[in-house]
């Protein structure tokens, strides 16, 4: 993508009411007013709040917005060019439960109160496969703890990829730290009982990963 096209883009997300960028003084200096407020600020309800984590173009997010009207959802990106797609599909589509927020996953804690996540999607993220990089994956221990701070008691997270090694790895560490693994597939698209919700939305790399017959992997699990 050109400089111009990316620079393009980073305008025009400013100018959408369902994206926010708050900057990281703003969140570790507890300044973000949408923390605790997204529902009653942003969205307006009480709907549940689910979360897609690396949301890239912000395919998922839109497809399970449009799936689920009675919830509401936020894709998670520090790329701003990636998700300013997602971000005008729903502007030009007039999707109301989608909001886009340009962040780090790391500052996640900072962006949203505590038990105030009903649900998070974690979608085709780099499985980070070099040893050095295991503190960036997105389903190590430090993570999780992060992810357990925002999420409701009863909270669910999702993890779908292509990749065997991250779906191998994140299964170790839940059953290593005594995780509750709700559900396990290695290959959703070939084995029976796979959620529908997994199946029926597709990103467009996922449709490319088929139609090599590469696995795809899912796993549902609660942090304890």
């Amino acid at each position: 993508m050109g400089s111009k096209n990316k620079l393009r883009r980073f305008r025009e997300n400013e100018t959408f009411s369902n994206v926010f960028q708050p900057n990281r003084d703003t969140l570790v200096n507890k300044e973000f007013t949408l923390k605790g407020h997204w529902n009653k600020t942003f969205f307006k309800n009480e709907n549940p709040l689910v979360l897609e984590l690396g949301c890239g173009k912000g395919e998922y997010s839109i497809a399970l917005a449009k799936r689920y009207p009675n919830k509401n959802f936020i894709g998670i990106d520090i790329k701003g060019a990636r998700f300013w797609r997602g971000a005008k599909t729903a502007v030009e589509e007039h999707i109301p439960n989608v909001a886009f927020l340009r962040t780090q996953i790391e500052l996640i804690d900072f962006a949203f109160a505590q038990n105030e996540v009903d649900e998070i999607w974690i979608t085709f993220p780099d499985p980070q496969i070099k040893y050095k990089r295991t503190k960036h994956r997105m389903t190590n221990s430090e993570f999780l703890k992060r992810y357990k701070q925002i999420l409701k008691p009863e909270g669910v997270v999702n993890l779908k990829t292509d990749s065997e090694f991250m779906h191998g790895y994140t299964l170790g560490l839940l059953h290593g730290e005594g995780h509750e693994v709700i559900y396990a597939n290695h290959n959703i698209y070939k084995q029976e009982g796979s959620p529908d919700e997994v199946t029926s939305i597709q990103t467009f790399y996922e449709s490319q990963y088929l139609e090599i017959n590469k696995p795809i992997t899912y796993i549902r699990f609660k942090i304890k």
